[in-house]
């Protein structure tokens, strides 16, 4: 992978993880909604929610309602399972962008941890230097 592959790359996966993070939640609370709707209806009338032999609602109101809302939730699971596979290959670009280069990137705010010994006090003396 070139450099500048991996340096853009890693925004482009970062962006991408939030954006399926929050496509996921979206999704999430629509299935929320759904599913309150079920409870809804079962609250009003417990005849409502009965389930037949095969396990579905026998009111096709209350099936359709408990349908849409495992629609949702499938696709609220992807899209999170997406967002964190798409997290983890951000990571690994990060990481790989930090190990092109011997001082790092550029933009790196904080210097490394700076390490020197007072030889008079017999000490080391442990800095961190910070650029604004």
């Amino acid at each position: 992978m070139g450099r500048a592959t991996v340096h853009w790359g890693k925004w482009l996966a970062a962006g991408s993880a939030v954006a399926f993070t929050v496509m996921g939640a979206h999704e999430h609370s629509r299935s929320n909604r759904e599913f309150s709707q079920l409870l809804t209806l079962c609250r009003a009338n417990n005849n409502d929610c009965l389930l037949g032999t095969d396990g579905t609602y026998l009111n096709p109101a209350a099936e359709q309602l408990y349908q849409v809302s495992l629609h949702f939730d499938r696709r609220a699971r992807v899209r999170l399972l997406a967002g964190q596979a798409t997290l983890l290959v951000a990571a690994g670009l990060f990481i790989a962008d930090l190990t092109r280069q011997a001082g790092g990137p550029a933009n790196k705010p904080l210097s490394p941890l700076e390490v020197s010994e007072d030889a008079r006090a017999g000490v080391a003396r442990v800095g961190l230097r910070i650029t604004f």
